[in-house]
């Protein structure tokens, strides 16, 4: 079992009966004391919803028994099960400085305080100020859910209130969107190998791709979606946050402030959005949804270019593209390199047929890469085949290593790791350089359910193409025969 030399831990889980809480926190904060990761814990919930400690741990046994996996978690709920605590939502600051201070009597040493806000983002102020008036600033950090703010204006006056209260080190913005390992790949297959690093620059790289197409609709979340789209539930935390690790320069260490600084030199370097450069679509039946208007202008699709001026990038565009409902969900990012000169080919040689080279990783919960170049084809003359090298993290025997993202985040936060947290200026940064597409947004064209966006795509990359729908499938390691 793995050791930890962490100070014993007191999560306050604010929102402990909710959705998210059920689905993710429980389970994934047995798993990390299964292993060991987060030993010393002690778990306080408190929501508005008439619990006892008795009907809570009922409440957590029935989640991580649904959602807990298969991985032998459910071995260790005896003894985790004795380290949750409930303080009731009507008892105030009072009530629950009473029981975190009641909880961390038990330890020897002075416990850390880790407050995860699962509220809804309206709700997150109130319980800001409940932790200042309950006195549990003091040797505390903070996880907060997105969106942090909606644009310039809102994003500025929310962390001028937050910082009246927590300092910025304090603060952890959650991004589930990039697991650590994903984020982590990323840089080590960038700055470990000399064969890519330096060709990862403007002189041999056309365009990258960053492309999160979600097969799920919005049934669920169509309420809070209708005030928010794509752009702002994607782009501004996630999609920009993939394109900060891809286009980072490397960092003096991987120490987590390097490489947050790395991330914020790129969003310093990204020049404003121009709305010709935005496809904004709707998925056709998006406005049939009960909580949807039936005029409503609210974009489920949402594809453009963006620039990163800098010496390394300049003049390279970044296509992003996501939306809902589309033909299938994915996580890629794919680099194109630019292509030679053909002239010493035969017309007929097939040299160029199909595209630039591609080196792809595909960000999903199995980690794989692949890299298409161009080679011949067996037999007499020069005929050129675009042939493909993939790896895959299956391949190997660390894919039980793998920490759900998060799992991984509580993790983190616990350990004071930034790494994969947004910082107050690159949130604040995003939503400059978002200004001129929130002012003047484009028309929102229709989809098809099942389809990869509205047609004005095509326009946007031209004269390059999307990289999804791939044309070959990833090889199955598994598979008999070629």
């Amino acid at each position: 079992m793995a050791t930890t030399t962490l100070p014993p831990t007191t999560v306050v889980l604010f929102g402990a009966t909710g959705d998210l809480s059920r689905r993710k926190l429980l389970p994934g904060m047995l798993h990390l004391y299964k292993t060991g990761l987060l030993k010393d814990i002690a778990v306080v919930g408190t929501s508005l919803d008439p619990h006892t400690r008795d009907s809570f741990i009922d409440f957590a046994r029935q989640a991580v028994e649904e959602f807990g996996g298969d991985d032998g978690d459910t071995e260790a709920w005896p003894e985790f099960s004795k380290l949750l605590h409930w303080a009731p939502g009507d008892g105030g600051p009072r009530g629950l400085r009473d029981k975190v201070d009641e909880v961390e009597e038990q330890w020897s040493e002075q416990a850390n305080r880790l407050h995860y806000l699962s509220v809804p983002p309206k709700a997150a102020l109130d319980v800001v100020h409940q932790l200042r008036d309950a006195g549990l600033v003091e040797r505390s950090r903070i996880i907060m859910e997105k969106p942090f703010g909606v644009d310039l204006a809102s994003a500025r006056s929310l962390n001028a209130q937050l910082h009246e209260v927590f300092d910025e080190q304090q603060i952890f913005r959650i991004d589930h969107f990039l697991g650590k390992e994903a984020a982590q790949n990323i840089l080590a297959f960038r700055f470990a190998n000399g064969l890519f690093e330096p060709i990862w620059h403007r002189h041999h790289i056309d365009h990258v791709q960053i492309d999160v197409p979600e097969a799920l609709g919005l049934e669920q979340r169509a309420s809070f979606y209708e005030a928010t789209g794509a752009f702002k539930d994607m782009v501004v935390t996630h999609l920009f946050q993939v394109l900060a690790f891809t286009a980072m320069e490397p960092p003096t260490s991987l120490e987590p402030e390097a490489i947050s600084e790395e991330k914020r030199k790129v969003f310093r370097s990204m020049l404003p959005l121009d709305p010709h450069d935005v496809v904004r679509g709707q998925y056709v039946g998006y406005r049939d949804i009960d909580g949807v208007a039936h005029d409503s202008e609210t974009e489920t699709f949402i594809a453009l270019k963006c620039y990163v001026d800098n010496w390394r990038w300049a003049g390279v565009p970044f296509y992003l593209r996501t939306g809902k409902r589309m033909a299938e969900g994915a996580r890629i990012i794919s680099i194109a390199f630019k292509e030679p000169p053909r002239s010493m080919f035969d017309p007929g040689s097939g040299v160029g047929d199909h595209g630039p080279d591609h080196l792809t990783f595909d960000l999903a919960d199995k980690a794989k890469m692949s890299l298409s170049f161009y080679g011949k084809r067996p037999g007499p003359g020069m005929k050129l085949d675009k042939l493909s090298m993939q790896f895959a993290m299956q391949d190997t025997g660390w894919a039980g290593s793998v920490l759900e993202a998060y799992e991984r985040l509580i993790y983190d936060a616990a350990r004071g790791d930034r790494t994969l947290f947004a910082s107050a200026e690159g949130i604040e940064r995003l939503w400059e350089i978002s200004q001129p597409l929130l002012d003047n947004p484009p028309i929102v064209r229709p989809y098809g359910q099942g389809s990869w966006g509205p047609n004005q795509i095509h326009q946007l990359v031209s004269p390059f193409t999307w990289r999804l729908p791939f044309e070959r499938v990833w090889r199955d390691p598994n598979a008999t025969g070629h």
